[in-house]
């Protein structure tokens, strides 16, 4: 078979891409250690059972979020921006779900662990997303500004939606609507 450049295209992307691409996030050729699994395989429920070793205030919180360039999406009040809108109880086009309206503050830790900053999920240290939720909670009038989260005080935090909560019926599927979770 002779060498078209088409064949050539493809031999430099399997023996170069491809390589590059299983390497991550683990590396080629090994398995997982636990500790990676576990790292990166963590949900925290609503009772903060899972929630790791680490805390913040909101004070600290204001920091992580200027250092790690959170007011990029979310404006430097936590108001503005093309992001969701993190701060009062108004359902927008921008915010469907304000910290307000979250039933568990554990919750709130999980989510900003995995999920932020949205370029780079998942780097913020835990210290980093207790700080962080801190601060949310605290701009939302939920906890004061000096308030510590941590493991044992992120799930006695009672969120003002708590009480609208409720499981979702034994028939719900993803992708239909949560009335039970309190969302208007």
């Amino acid at each position: 078979m002779p060498l078209t450049p088409s064949l050539l295209v493809v031999l430099l992307s399997v023996a170069f891409g491809a390589p590059a691409a299983a390497q991550e996030p683990f590396g080629l050729g090994r398995p997982a250690t636990p500790e990676e699994i576990r790292d990166v395989d963590t949900t925290v429920g609503p009772e903060g059972k899972e929630l790791p070793p680490g805390s913040g205030t909101a004070t600290e919180g204001a920091v992580v979020f200027a250092t790690r360039g959170c007011g990029r999406c979310h404006g430097p009040n936590l108001v503005e921006g093309p992001g969701p809108v993190l701060v009062g109880e108004e359902l927008t086009g921008v915010s469907y779900y304000p910290v307000s309206y979250w039933p568990f503050a554990p919750l709130i830790f999980d989510y900003v662990r995995r999920a932020m900053p949205y370029n780079q999920a998942g780097i913020l240290s835990d210290d980093e997303a207790y700080a962080l939720a801190a601060l949310l909670l605290h701009r939302n009038g939920i906890i004061a500004e000096d308030d510590v989260m941590d493991a044992n005080s992120l799930p006695r935090v009672v969120m003002p939606n708590r009480d609208r909560y409720t499981e979702p019926p034994a028939d719900w599927k993803p992708g239909r609507p949560r009335p039970w979770a309190g969302h208007r």
